[in-house]
């Protein structure tokens, strides 16, 4: 990864131009924005660009600009055999195509590489681009690789990452992803400690972090104001403070770990196991030269808030913030986090509503046009959270968009371990059925033509099956 990062700077530092292309996720964000401040503290202009999928319209629309450089982040891979003849810089973490350079070799790493187009991803040198190496992650390498001094960019590295969920499966960042967070360390951007995981430990009041845990579900607590809140009174902890209700931050040392203790005890009783109970601490990644009890100051909560301005493609605004804005571009965030969290709730009633189907081997629901093609995935993600579904199936979700029907397909780590890989599911199924899709094992998704839902089923449900049987 470095020998790779190190021609992608070469590349770069090339260019008198660069059109920066990135995805509107947090990890596209963040990715896209380390992509920025490298390229400026070089001198080197650029724009910023952000899409929310690279097809084969964009690719078409890319190349009509005719751009002396380019630098996709957190897209490109899965289109690669299409942008070889663009000349600069993919660092990406998803599949990459199974078709590569005309005449090329998938097995040989020279092929997913041209003179002019140097392509940098986890998974062409056997580093999981799932778990391992975010696109964040893989930027940041480039930037480092520009110069020692972007060091300090390793902090948005790891934000992308966490929104990513790379921390999700063993309660911390692995593999390649543990170097990004110790230049954020030694770089005194980025502070590691051992706490609860739960979402909102900075922002959201005590009783309500318990309230809506879905990873893992709390046992008689989730969806359950009133039990939170019985649950805190009779551990003779006081939710309310001199400044209102207390978050999590504002607990003493000794009241988080008897919360904790009273926590694992629940879910062993419950029988949930000590694989699930040690699921509720680990790692948290804080960045402290952000304010303390603000989105900024917690990776996961930052990430979220960029995932507001993503979802609702106002990715101009999160990179913003990502630069260091904490005036209109922070007040617009915020503003766009909390419409965020409204319409998610909309979505999960939604699938409530129409509920959720199941074929052999897969399930699925279709929010129509009242879910946001942009949102159906977080939909998808919580609804397996929680436990209400199937675990041994991966879900599938449909919603409407302009372009046609848009697919996103969510599983469980087990599955992945038993051999699924959502990401060849969803691009080859897309493929029969006129659309076009990819992105990562347990996390996946697609553009397909409307009234081609069944038959995508029908090819997903068959694949998904013969996976799982391998």
């Amino acid at each position: 990864m470095k020998r790779l990062a190190t021609q992608a700077a070469e590349r770069v530092k090339r260019a008198g131009h660069v059109d920066v292309f990135s995805h509107i996720d947090p990890d596209g964000i963040t990715s896209g924005t380390i992509a920025s401040q490298a390229l400026e503290r070089l001198g080197i202009d650029h724009e910023m660009h952000f899409l929310k999928k690279l097809d084969s319209r964009a690719v078409e629309e890319i190349k009509d600009r005719n751009p002396e450089a380019v630098w996709f982040t957190d897209l490109g891979s899965g289109l690669f055999h299409r942008l070889a003849d663009l000349s600069g810089v993919i660092t990406d973490h998803h599949l990459p195509s199974e078709v590569v350079v005309p005449g090329g070799d998938r097995d040989d790493l020279r092929d997913y590489m041209t003179p002019d187009m140097v392509h940098v991803n986890p998974h062409l040198v056997g580093i999981d681009g799932t778990s391992e190496l975010s696109s964040s992650g893989t930027a940041y390498l480039v930037a480092r690789a520009l110069s020692r001094e972007n060091q300090d960019l390793a902090a948005l590295g790891a934000v992308g990452a966490v929104g990513d969920l790379q921390d999700r499966a063993q309660g911390r960042l692995v593999g390649a992803n543990r170097e990004v967070v110790g230049d954020g360390e030694r770089s005194g951007v980025l502070q590691v400690i051992r706490d609860l995981r739960l979402f909102g430990r900075e922002t959201r009041p005590v009783f309500r972090l318990l309230q809506y845990a879905h990873d893992p579900p709390l046992p008689h607590l989730t969806e359950d104001a009133e039990a939170c809140i019985v649950f805190f009174l009779e551990l003779g902890i006081d939710l309310k403070g001199e400044g209102g209700w207390r978050r999590w931050i504002d607990l003493e040392a000794e009241e988080k770990r008897t919360v904790v203790s009273e926590l694992v005890m629940s879910l062993l009783q419950k029988g949930y196991g000590h694989a699930q109970a040690r699921r509720l601490t680990g790692e948290v990644y804080l960045l402290p030269r952000e304010e303390e009890g603000t989105p900024l100051h917690d990776a996961k909560e930052f990430a979220t808030l960029l995932n507001a301005c993503g979802r609702y493609e106002a990715g101009e605004v999160g990179y913003l913030v990502c630069r260091g804005d904490r005036g209109e571009a922070y007040k617009q965030a915020l503003g766009l986090l909390k419409g965020h969290r409204r319409h998610i709730v909309t979505s999960l009633d939604v699938v409530d509503d129409v509920g959720v189907e199941s074929l052999d081997h897969i399930q699925w629901f279709h929010g129509g046009d009242r879910i946001k093609d942009t949102v159906v995935g977080i939909a998808a993600g919580m609804v397996l959270g929680s436990g209400s579904v199937k675990q041994d199936m991966p879900l599938f979700a449909f919603a409407q968009a302009e372009d046609g029907v848009k697919v996103s397909a969510r599983a469980s780590q087990r599955l992945l371990q038993r051999g699924l890989n959502l990401a060849v599911v969803v691009r080859e199924a897309a493929a029969k059925v006129g659309g076009e899709g990819g992105g990562h094992a347990v996390a996946a998704g697609a553009t397909i033509p409307p009234g081609t839902e069944d038959e995508f089923l029908r090819i997903a449900d068959g694949m998904v099956g013969v996976q799982l049987q391998a």
